[in-house]
């Protein structure tokens, strides 16, 4: 049985993957309407996967007789001055993520909740994962540029990536992701 404090904490971060998901969704329809379409589905595509991570939490909280509690939300912005502050939002958007599963951990090490902090561990290597697929498209855009040509690369291997399920393989950041 999980205390009320990692109940409470846990179902704030069932919140912040709602809000991961529709921000990467909101920034997928400032994609299209930018006629960015690869970037727009790998966006998509990412928003399914946060919903996922909502949905992984609120199970475990089912399954250790917790009350899940889905909270109301602040809508995501719906203007970006550009696809480099777009994903440079992503990237702060999955530090801010990581440090709050990291605070997560922290607790169930300190309560000790043994049971919580093993699931949790799938979580560290998924914000891994996470950092660095964003940090490389991110350096990739810097690196590319958006003038001219290079817009139409970067969203062209976004659209790559969204092809191979968004993890797979990457070519944007060079390795295979878990």
């Amino acid at each position: 049985m999980l205390s009320q404090k990692m109940a409470d904490r846990l179902n704030h971060q069932i919140n912040l993957e709602m809000y991961s998901s529709h921000l990467y969704l909101q920034m997928s329809c400032w994609c299209a309407y930018q006629s960015l379409d690869g970037c727009a589905t790998f966006l998509s595509q990412h928003a399914t996967e946060e919903m996922g991570h909502m949905h992984r939490l609120l199970q475990y909280l089912q399954e250790t007789g917790a009350l899940a509690i889905l909270g109301g939300m602040e809508a995501p912005p719906t203007e970006f001055g550009s696809l480099i502050e777009l994903f440079e939002k992503v990237y702060q958007h999955e530090l801010v993520v990581t440090s709050k599963i990291n605070d997560l951990v922290h607790l169930a090490t300190t309560e000790p909740d043994y049971s919580t902090l093993q699931f949790l561990q799938w979580y560290v290597a998924e914000q891994h994962q996470e950092e660095f697929l964003f940090k490389g498209i991110l350096d990739k855009i810097k690196l590319i540029g958006v003038e001219g040509q290079g817009m139409f690369l970067i969203d062209r291997e976004l659209e790559k990536i969204a092809m191979t399920n968004g993890k797979e393989a990457t070519s944007m950041t060079g390795t295979a992701a878990v």
